[in-house]
């Protein structure tokens, strides 16, 4: 199925490992331009391996002078027809632990500054009647998380600004989707199961093992499994679909 995406460009955001980095080398392997954004361009340029369609630059979402400066870039070249929101999770910790100043912080770097960059980016796609915004959240927007608060509340609130700009776009060409992981097997997720063994003084390997037996499929997903949803998203073939939020969990959530 060719997926119409030779020639479009793309903005991939916190593509240096993990999800970002499988969303960016599934949507260079479909054609499209891609610009790949994180803090450690170092990272993009080894995964990327000199491959012309792929630009690594440096962006940290927390910084809104950087921000600006690369959006700035972007516009002045024509801006882009498809957006990957994609950011670093916070650390973990319950609801009643994180203090004003955490939420603050991790709101502008998750949220604030990524609903600025957006609205920055929008009006080339608008002008060119198509475009792509799909945000990478968690299934914690869905069923919270334990110990994991700030995520789980600053996440909901990407999931917010996006269903109010889906329906604002929609007409103009432009869909707007949120993207939810469960289990998938990246260093966060290693990083998450630490965490947990380090609170339950149990083994990695035995957090991992409870964890994915909890998952009807009975593992972690792959990034590739996961990128390969967010690349038919970014695609023409998805042209009817904006303002939904897509689980790729596994089964995980057990809700309807």
């Amino acid at each position: 199925m060719d997926l119409g995406l030779n020639g479009k460009r793309a903005l991939v955001l916190g593509a240096s490992r993990g999800l970002g980095m499988a969303i960016a080398k599934g949507l260079a392997a479909e054609g499209a331009d891609v610009v790949a954004a994180a803090r450690s361009v170092d990272k993009i340029a080894e995964w990327a391996d000199g491959q012309k369609q792929v630009r690594p630059v440096k962006l940290d979402l927390s910084d809104i002078g950087e921000v600006d400066a690369v959006t700035d870039t972007l516009l002045a070249e024509g801006g882009v027809d498809i957006i990957v929101n994609n950011g670093g999770g916070p650390p973990p910790g319950t609801a009643q632990a994180a203090e004003r100043g955490q939420w603050v912080a991790h709101f502008e770097a998750m949220a604030a500054n990524l609903f600025h960059m957006n609205g920055r980016l929008l009006p080339s796609m608008k002008t060119r009647g198509w475009g792509r915004i799909i945000s990478i959240t968690s299934s914690g927007v869905e069923q919270p998380i334990p110990n994991l608060a700030l995520s789980n509340g600053i996440r909901s609130a990407v999931v917010g600004w996006s269903k109010t700009l889906a329906g604002e776009v929609a007409a103009d060409g432009v869909t707007v989707n949120v993207v939810m992981p469960g289990r998938i097997h990246t260093q966060r997720v290693d990083e998450l199961d630490a965490a947990a063994a380090g609170r339950t003084g149990k083994d990695v390997a035995e957090v991992a093992r409870a964890s994915a037996a909890a998952i009807p499929v009975g593992r972690y997903g792959q990034p590739s499994e996961f990128a390969s949803v967010v690349v038919f998203l970014a695609s023409e073939r998805a042209s009817y679909i904006t303002g939904s939020r897509i689980r790729i969990d596994g089964g995980a959530i057990r809700s309807v």
